[in-house]
This record gives C-alpha cells, structure tokens and sequence, in this order.
C-alpha cells in the first residue's frame, strides 16, 4: 500500500530525528592573524633570521587546531621585526609556541567539556659580528580557557580564540621588553621611499642622535 504524502514526509522527519542529524563540521582553516598594520620594530643590526624551536614537544598542538602557535609566533617576528643596517645579526627564536587540551566528558546533567592552555615564548638575541651573544629580550605569555566540548566545531573555535588571544599578548608584551631592555638598537620609522641600507652598514638615527651601541639585557 502507497504512503500518502504527508505519512512519507512525517516519516522521513522521524528519521532525521532519530539519528539522521549529522555533527556540524569544524570551520574551514584560518590563516594565522596579521600584524603587517602595526609600526615595524626597526633594529640597527644587518639581518634578522628566524628560527624556530628543535624539540617537537616545545611545538606541541592538540587539534582540532584551526590557527597554530608556532606559525602565530612566527608571523608576529616576520611582520614586526625589519632590520635598519647596522653591526651585527639578530636572531629570534621560537621558544615554545604550545597549544593544549584536557576534555571533560560531563555527565548526565553536564554537558561536556574542556580546558585550554597556550605558552607562547620567545627570545630575541643580538649576534656581534664575530657571532657572539651580545645582548638579548624574553617575552612569554600564558593563556587558559575552560569552553564548551560538545563537537568538534565548538573546540575548533575555542583554540582558535584563545591562540589569537595569546599571539596578541605576546605581541604586546614582547615589544615592551624590546624596547625596555634594547632601546638603544631600535631606529625611527623608514622614511616612505627611502633606500634600505647595505647589509652591515650603520642606521642613521634621528638628528643629534648617536651610534647605536648594544647594551646586554638584564637577564629576568
């Protein structure tokens, strides 16, 4: 016997219910966040290398993982950092750039859970032009986030928010140490049009302001 037409769509609606509903997939991968449109930190030093950490577990990301630490840090280093002209090289280091995860599985009036944790940390060393370490600036930031767990979209979004949080603190916080601890290397915003200098040729600074000399930071 035919089902009518309105037992067919009735029955097909019990059957979506029952288990027809699929999960709500992870959103789509993001790009790391841009940090092009803030003041480049000049420094009076010939080139700028960046070099990331050795160890996998000062990498470590548990997906689902939409933006990862380590590529946030290292953008933040290749969009802030320009080398003026000067003596010497700068090398930033990725420390630890960590994104992870302990997941709850609730109960049966709790919905299910997880806790987030990113570290991100970095070094900026200044070389001498016989390669010595002549001066150097920390930066570390830590953020923790307790978010809902129910699917995986819900955790995608969850890391994404809180590693973009962390990337803008360390951001922020690297460029105070930075220009508290190496002042005397940083130079004023390039002219528009203005010639890059050779490699290991000194920076011109502002009128009446003298050589740049390397001062070692104090180790914190």
């Amino acid at each position: 016997m035919a089902l009518s037409r309105r037992a067919a769509i009735a029955t097909s609606l019990g059957l979506a219910a029952c288990g027809g509903s699929t999960e709500e997939p992870p959103p789509p991968p993001a790009g790391p966040p841009s940090y092009g449109h803030l003041l480049p930190l000049r420094l009076a030093v010939g080139r700028i290398d960046v070099v990331g950490a050795t160890d996998p577990n000062a990498t470590r990301t548990m997906p689902p993982a939409p933006l990862v630490p380590a590529d946030v840090v290292r953008t933040m280093a290749q969009d802030r950092l320009q080398a003026a002209g000067g003596p010497g090289t700068a090398r930033f280091r990725i420390q630890i750039a960590t994104l992870t995860r302990e997941v709850s599985s609730g109960g049966m009036f709790a919905a299910a859970s997880e806790r987030l944790s990113c570290v991100m940390r970095c070094r900026l060393e200044i070389l001498g032009e016989d390669g010595s370490q002549v001066g150097f600036v920390d930066a570390e930031v830590r953020r923790g986030l307790v978010a809902a767990a129910s699917n995986q979209a819900e955790q995608a979004r969850s890391a994404e928010s809180i590693v973009r949080a962390a990337g803008d603190a360390l951001n922020v916080e690297f460029e105070f140490q930075l220009r508290r601890n190496l002042r005397s290397l940083l130079r004023a915003p390039e002219a528009p049009g203005a010639a890059p200098p050779a490699e290991g040729q000194p920076a011109e600074g502002p009128p009446g302001e003298p050589a740049p000399t390397i001062v070692p930071a104090p180790a914190t």
